[in-house]
């Protein structure tokens, strides 16, 4: 089980930006072999995917996040990143990060963002 530790939630006004982080507790050659997403929930809401990164670095975004919101890996550092920009107040969610390889599915703790004027 991979251990992801989330930091950077917050709150913003609708219009500005935040920028979350999620280390691994993987080897730099491990962190490599894996995928790296970021999924949203609210309360009583399914998880859903909001971004994802591949160990080639391809990437996918949900369609409401599109044009808005960027995800990138340092692989130096084992570290996942989503740059979130013009947040709107239905990005309120508790925002999860997720590390994939095969089978293997390991999620961190949470970390609450709130876009609210």
């Amino acid at each position: 089980q991979v251990q992801l530790m989330e930091s950077g939630g917050g709150s913003v006004q609708p219009g500005g930006s935040l920028r979350l982080s999620c280390a691994a507790s993987l080897s730099i050659f491990s962190f490599r072999l894996y995928a790296m997403g970021w999924y949203r929930q609210a309360t009583g809401k399914q998880r859903e995917l909001v971004a994802v990164i591949s160990p080639v670095n391809s990437t996918d975004y949900a369609d409401s996040v599109k044009g808005r919101f960027t995800i990138s890996r340092d692989n130096a550092k084992r570290t996942v990143y989503l740059q979130m920009n013009s947040l709107k107040p239905e990005d309120t969610d508790i925002y999860y990060c997720n590390a994939q390889r095969g089978d293997s599915t390991s999620w961190g703790q949470g970390a609450q963002v709130t876009v609210s004027s």
